[in-house]
């Protein structure tokens, strides 16, 4: 199934936002909650029994299309999960609309299983392209020889984020020396600012997993938001963006930000031809979500590319990749 070429998201496409909502939750069952109202998406319409017996059955149709090897000019584009999945996939098929229109290929969304990863799909061929962390694009490019192609631009205009543990506003952990003894909640396993640095952090600061009296993983950075908030965790290693919008909403208190690293972009798998590669990376290097190119684009500005692309070099990986072999994430190359 072809997911519509031109939601109109920002006129309130509730129709269109709901079958990206079933088809998410679906393949990548998401436990989020609405304890913190963190780029949520409508969702009060509801489909009776017969329309979601058929909207069951074009799921399955499109698993059994994302099983299938691309047509010539077609291309499946995957993404490591942001937000929740129906809110990233709402701003991932604009954006590919404008792909389209850029290099005259077409794009299909990939949605990544719970129990799969973006970067076995970009490896194996399932996907073509996929938006990554740094953390996934080392583990694809060590397995299977992936490519970055661009880095993300942040509203300042620079390819780089960083990341802050939060705690609530009432905590009495005041600054990273005080985290240990108590529970740490990352985001994904692959994600860069979720996971590989606040990994880093502790390292730094002579802070090992045992010193903590538990911490677990919650899929994203939305959730791990919400285990702080709820009480279920202590401490959050969040991504900075959302770390700023919650304490400007007075949700949580920030006691430790990270160095700068290199942002967010988009890989492309060894399969794909020269040309593609080169026509692709034009278009990306011409994305311009802030002005030409802003309309039809759903929340662009609070993904972590609001202003485009720069292309990406392989130096940009240099220390990026020290940790992550130093932490057992990437093998050592001899």
């Amino acid at each position: 199934m072809r997911l519509h070429r031109k939601p109109n998201y920002c006129s309130g496409g509730k129709a269109t936002l709901l079958v990206l909502l079933i088809l998410s939750l679906l393949l990548i069952s998401c436990d989020s909650s609405d304890n913190i109202p963190i780029q949520q998406v409508d969702s009060s319409d509801r489909l009776s029994d017969n329309d979601l017996q058929l909207e069951n059955k074009k799921i399955q149709s499109l698993r059994q299309e994302n099983s299938k090897l691309p047509q010539h000019n077609n291309f499946y584009f995957g993404f490591d999960l942001r937000s929740s999945p129906q809110e990233d996939a709402a701003q991932y098929q604009p954006f590919l609309n404008y792909l389209e229109s850029a290099t005259g290929y077409q794009f299909k969304l990939h949605f990544t299983p719970l129990n799969g990863s973006t970067v076995d799909d970009l490896g194996q061929n399932k996907t073509q392209f996929a938006a990554m962390g740094a953390d996934s694009f080392l583990k694809a490019q060590s397995l299977y020889g992936a490519k970055s192609l661009v880095r993300g631009l942040n509203l300042q205009g620079k390819a780089e984020y960083r990341s802050f543990f939060i705690v609530k506003p009432n905590s009495h952990i005041l600054s990273i020396k005080d985290i240990k003894g108590h529970t740490l909640a990352f985001g994904n396993r692959n994600s860069t600012q979720g996971h590989l640095i606040p990994r880093i952090i502790l390292s730094e600061n002579g802070i090992s997993l045992d010193d903590l009296s538990s911490y677990s993983y919650t899929g994203s950075h939305q959730n791990c938001a919400e285990s702080v908030v709820s009480g279920q965790s202590d401490v959050c290693g969040l991504q900075d963006k959302l770390a700023k919008n919650l304490v400007t909403q007075g949700i949580v208190n920030i006691i430790h930000s990270s160095h700068y690293y290199p942002s967010s972009g988009i890989v492309v798998n060894q399969f794909v031809p020269a040309d593609v590669i080169a026509k692709v990376k034009q278009a990306l290097i011409d994305f311009k979500p802030q002005g030409e190119h802003h309309t039809g684009l759903y929340h662009w500005d609070k993904t972590e590319m609001p202003n485009g692309f720069i292309a990406a070099k392989e130096s940009d990986y240099t220390e990026l990749r020290q940790w992550s072999i130093r932490l057992g994430f990437l093998e050592k190359v001899h």
